[in-house]
Parts: C-alpha cells; structure tokens; sequence
C-alpha cells in the first residue's frame, strides 16, 4: 500500500471554481478506482487558485483479480438458422481475446443473448491510472471550462503542470504537451521555483517552505486570526459574512490580513451602499463599531508577505477611493430628483420582449395589490398603490446601475429622503423578498403585498409565455419565487386562494378566458409540486399531502391543517369505510358532469336521506373539524343499495349525479378521497 499524489497545477482559478473543481476531482478519481478495483483508504483535498489536489492513502499497487461477466447479441442475432456463430458472435468473443466456442446462452428478461464470463488478472495501478487520468482530467467540466492555443484539450484554465506520483513512482502520461512528473511550484511571486517531490508525505511541507498553504482549512483560520489581531488594533469589528471568507480564501495561497482606511466624508454614503462597494467589487472586509456604526476602516487580504503590508494597503486604499468616489458621484445625482420622476424612465426599459417594458411591469404589480387589498378588505390600499409604482423606480438610478445588487435598498433610501412614507419605503426595499431559500419574508403587510404581486407576475408571465420551467433549467428562477410565495401566505393568515391570485395575474396579459383557465390550472399544478416537496420533507404522508392539493382551490393558510386533519382520520378504525364510501361517489363521478341538484325531484327515501345528511355535513364541516364526515358513511352506501343512480328517465338521472356531486364537494372541502391509499 503506497500514497497516491495527484496535483493539476494551471493558471489562477475564478475563486467561485476552487471548490466545485476539487469536489469534481474527488469524486471522479474515487469513481475511477472503485471502478477498476483497487483499493484505496483516506483521501485529503488541497486546492488553492494555482492547483487542485488529492492525496491519498493506503492504495492498493495492483488491481484485485476479477471475474467479469459480459453480455452480448441476442441469440438470434448471433447464431444463424444452422446454429453456426454469425459475426456478431465471432466479433464479441475477439473483443473479449476468448474463442468464439467459449460463448454461453443466458436468459434474461428480455430473452436470450450471448454471454461470456472471463478471468481478468488485475493490472498494476500504474498502468491504470497511465492510462484512465488523461481521460479523468479532461472530462472535468465546470459552466466555463476553455480551450487554450490550438489545443483541443478542454479545463477550468490553461494548465501548466501535472504532478502525480504513486509512492515514489512517477504515473507516466501527457495530456498535449503536457507531461505528468514529480515536479510542483511554490507561489508565483514569493517562491516561482520548481519543488520536486520525492514521495507524497514531503508534499505539504514543501509547498509550506515555498509560500503556498495548500489546505484551504489551514488558509482560512490564518485569515480568521489575521483579521482578530487587526480587529483589537482598531477597536472594531469586521461584518461577519462567511461567504466572503470563503471566497478571499480561495483567492490567495498565502494569506495576510491586512488593515486599510478611507476618508470619513464617504461615511455619508448609505451603510449597505458602503458594504456592497467594498464587499461586492473589491473582496474586502468592512468594519462597524460596537453600535453597528461604519467605521471607516477596512480589511483587505493580501497573497504575499507582512513586509509589503504597506504597499498592499497604499494600493487597496487608492482603488476603494475610486470606487467610493464613483458611488459617492451617483448617489449625490440620484436625489437631485424624487424617486417618484424615476417612475416614467421604466417606459424605456424592457422587461422582456414579448411582455414590454418595467412600466408595464409595475401597472401589472399595482393592479394585483389592488385586488389583494379589496379582497383582504384592507385600508391601506393607497399606500399599497403607491409603494407598488414606486418599487422599481431606482433600477432607472445610477448607484443601482453601477451596483445592481442595491435594487430595492436603493429605492427605499431615496424614497425616505423624499418625505415618502416610511411603510411605503420599506415595502420597495422589502418586496424583493425572500431572495433565497431560508431568507427573511418581507416584515410588513405593504412589503409581503407587494411581494406577493411582483412574484405572481413573474410567473404568470413566463407562463403565458410558455418559458415554464423545465428539469433543471429555471432561467427566471421561478420554482424560487413560487417557493417565496408559498412561505409568505403560510407564515401569514391571507384567506385568497392561489386559484385566484393567478387569475387576476394572468387577466391582465390574455384576454382569452379559455387559455387563462388553462394556464391557471398549469400554474396551480406547479406551486403543489412545491407544496409536495415541501410538506413531504415534514415527514408528511404522499398520497395525503397529494390528497389536499388536489382539490379545486388551494388556500395555503388551511392546507397543512387540512393534511394534519387526514392525518389523524386515517389512524381511525371507521376511515376505511369512509374512505370507500368517498371513492364509490368518485367513481361513478369520474366521467360525468353533472349540472345542478333539484331536491324537488328527490323522491325515495335514500337519497332524500343522503341530501339531507350532505347539507348538515356541509354546513358543519369547519366548526366540527371536518368529523362530521363521517356522517356520510352511512347514507352513502345506503344509496347505493338501494338507489339506480343511471336511471332511464334521463331527468332523474342526471339529477341522482348532482347528489352525488354535492357529496364529493363535502369531501373535498377536506380533500380529494380519490387520491388516497388504502
């Protein structure tokens, strides 16, 4: 058992592709080896900018000895009428170096094929891997792999170097020019020499006496350390974000904290202005006192020596002077006008082709926040108007063109510095959320309205469009939005249905009721597949949660009290025969359309029984929470014992399947029983 080093040395990875690059790396060499039988124990990731590393233990010199079963042609295809082997016969058994006699009839499942069982001694892990890593390395692939030269080898950037040893044995490959080798190098600019490696317990050692911490572990407590240290001397903290961290440490392989400073007059500026500019475009650390105040100090991370942290912060200052300077420009010619005269400039910006411009964008917004106001009988709606035409006005201002990331904060800063309400303020900075998975949920009514409206937009439009989302494409992150929406209406007490909401939204892009309807019920389909994985991810029951969300109108503030409620029925020993009752009516339902019941025409006892029973159901089912129920078990299968719901007086008839609609509708008001396992 000997360690196995392999390195990919290139030019400076993007930081975002470090990770992704080294996870690809692992899991392609561990498929590899697991594939070709040979043993191996431990493995260790190093990965910096300049390379991507596996380092791993206790692997096998030699493959295990195999015993590999192949199949081949069908029977027919490879023996003729005379049972003489045909060419496909001769042809399989020559791939497998075995004598065409060898060969085996094996039934499978889909009939008879050739098969063949052959001995395969294991190969040194040398000549496996010689042969399979050039393969491995240019089957990595991230969204931005390149080709470099006249070269058609394809990776992450151009690579300058391979390293990869078995023991002390050098793996002999090229990949184009390149030649694998014992050979690495230290940091460009500290240590730009070459380091041989001897055998793989020297390698961390080595790269560490030439200026490169390879373990991006080791990297990021340096950085978290070096950042303390400063914190104490400034009497300030940094603004925590673990994503930044992340990310400077995969920017340098020599880590150095670094101190710098700006001129307290770009303290004016809004903090997250502040943040975004330092954070955003230049990687740095901003810094707060213990009041949340902006200090005007920041950290930088340096990819050399402590002896050039002057030079280091002299250069980091004078390009975040630019930066704030150019916001500082932008936010002084944003407010020499109210945010309100931003409203027309959206005319001449398109939303999307085929949908107009932001304008018409925000006439759609105002209008659905109108019919959520009326429908939720609220008094705020000309706030509700209001914030709605104003919530994307700063997409047309200059900080929000210069910092995109600003869109809504923006709007809400400049709105309070022109004496808008502070509610209406709020809601432009609020409507953007929840941004992702796990966000915050907007904190007002006015926000969570206008949320609520700029999502269903999004989605009805991209609907309309027939640009649904599809596998995993989601080019308009719709599934997130719908997900937003979801966790809004369940974290308040909003009474509308989805089926409603949707409507409004697509009235105002179709003027065809019948694709409106259609489009409605595709909508509605996609928001319960997120409600699926939502509530089977609670460890709700499929076919329960399935149950409820398909009824014909969803209100989300009900629908996991109404699973929870099927939960507990179906523990009871008389569901069962509810559950066969419900499923009798819906069968005899599945293919009619039955119009409105006329209890005039009820004349026999069982029906006259089952209409009296459904309307005392019906009007009781919330206040007894949906058991009342059960009281249709009864009656429900008395009607079928004695009633002939196809009766040959057509009036009657029709009239016997109107019962029994109104019997499934007091079931789905829970839920549809169709859907349910017995």
């Amino acid at each position: 058992m000997k360690q196995l080093l392999i390195e990919i040395g290139s030019e400076e990875l993007p930081a975002r592709f470090v990770t992704g690059g080294i996870s690809l790396l692992k899991d392609a060499l561990t498929k590899l080896l697991n594939e070709s039988s040979i043993e191996y124990g431990e493995i260790a990731e190093y990965a910096t900018p300049r390379r991507l590393t596996l380092l791993i233990d206790n692997v096998a010199e030699q493959q295990e000895d195999r015993t590999i079963e192949s199949l081949g042609p069908p029977k027919k295809a490879a023996y003729d009428s005379d049972g003489k082997p045909t060419r496909a016969a001769t042809g399989f058994a020559k791939s497998l170096n075995i004598e065409v006699e060898d060969l085996v009839i094996k039934s499978t499942e889909r009939g008879e094929y050739v098969s063949a069982t052959v001995e395969k001694k294991g190969r040194s892990t040398i000549s496996v891997l010689s042969e399979a890593l050039p393969v491995l390395i240019t089957s990595l692939q991230l969204p931005k792999s390149m080709r470099w030269g006249s070269s058609p080898l394809k990776y992450f950037r151009p690579i300058q170097w391979i390293l990869a040893i078995l023991g002390k044995d050098i793996i002999p490959f090229e990949l184009g020019s390149i030649k694998s080798s014992n050979i690495t190098y230290g940091h460009r600019f500290l240590s730009p020499v070459f380091i041989k490696i001897n055998e793989p317990s020297s390698y961390l050692p080595s790269l560490k006496q030439n200026h490169v911490i390879a373990d991006s572990s080791e990297r990021k407590s340096i950085i978290t350390e070096g950042i303390k240290k400063l914190e104490l001397s400034a009497r300030c903290k940094i603004h925590e974000d673990e994503d930044l961290l992340n990310h400077v440490t995969n920017l340098v392989e020599h880590p150095t904290a670094v101190l710098g400073n700006f001129e307290d007059k770009y303290l004016d500026l809004p903090k997250e202005l502040l943040i975004i500019v330092m954070k955003n475009h230049q990687k740095y650390f901003s810094m707060e006192d213990d009041e949340g105040r902006m200090k005007s100090t920041f950290v930088v991370v340096s990819n050399m020596n402590q002896d050039v942290n002057d030079t280091v912060k002299i250069g980091a200052e004078r390009v975040l002077r630019a930066r704030l300077e150019d916001a500082r420009f932008y936010f002084i010619e944003d407010q020499k006008q109210p945010l309100q005269n931003y409203v027309d400039e959206l005319k001449t910006v398109t939303f999307q082709e085929k949908l107009g411009s932001v304008h018409d964008k925000v006439l759609r917004i105002s209008s659905v926040c109108s019919f959520l106001a009326d429908e939720l009988n609220l008094p705020l709606k000309e706030k509700l108007t209001r914030a709605s035409m104003l919530c994307k006005a700063d997409l047309v201002t200059g900080v929000v063109g210069e910092f995109p990331e600003l869109q809504g904060y923006m709007g809400m800063t400049y709105a309070l510095n022109s004496d808008e309400d502070k509610d209406i303020a709020s809601a432009i900075h609020e409507h953007y959320l929840p941004k992702f998975s796990g966000d915050s949920l907007p904190s007002g009514q006015i926000g969570t309205l206008v949320s609520i409206a700029d999502k269903i937009d999004n989605i009805a439009s991209f609907f309309h469009l027939g640009m649904i989302p599809s596998g995993s494409e989601d080019p308009f992150a719709l599934r997130r939005q719908a997900a937003g929406i979801i966790n809004i209406l369940q974290d308040g007490d909003y009474p509308f249905t989805l089926n409603k909401l949707i409507s409004k939204a697509l009235k105002q892009l179709d003027h065809s009721e019948e694709k409106r309807t259609a489009l409605t019920k595709d909508i509605v389909q996609f928001f319960s597949q997120r409600l699926e994985g939502i509530f089977q991810a609670q460890g709700y029951s499929h076919d329960l949660i399935k149950a409820v969300l398909s009824t014909e109108t969803i209100t989300l503030n009900d629908v996991k009290h109404r699973i929870n409620v099927l939960s507990e029925f179906k523990k009871s020993p008389e569901f069962p025969a509810l559950l066969a009752a419900a499923k009798r009516v819906s069968n005899i339902l599945a293919k009619e359309q039955p119009g409105q019941l006329n209890e005039a025409l009820l004349k026999e006892s069982a029906e006259l029984d089952l209409c009296k029973t459904t309307n005392e159901v019906a009007s009781n089912l919330v206040s007894s929470n949906y058991k009342s129920l059960f009281n249709l078990e009864k009656p429900v299968n008395q009607f079928f014992e004695t009633i002939l719901v196809m009766d040959k007086d057509p009036q009657v008839k029709d009239n016997r399947l109107a019962l029994l609609a109104n019997v499934r509708a007091a079931f789905n008001s829970l839920a549809d029983f169709s859907n349910i396992l017995e």
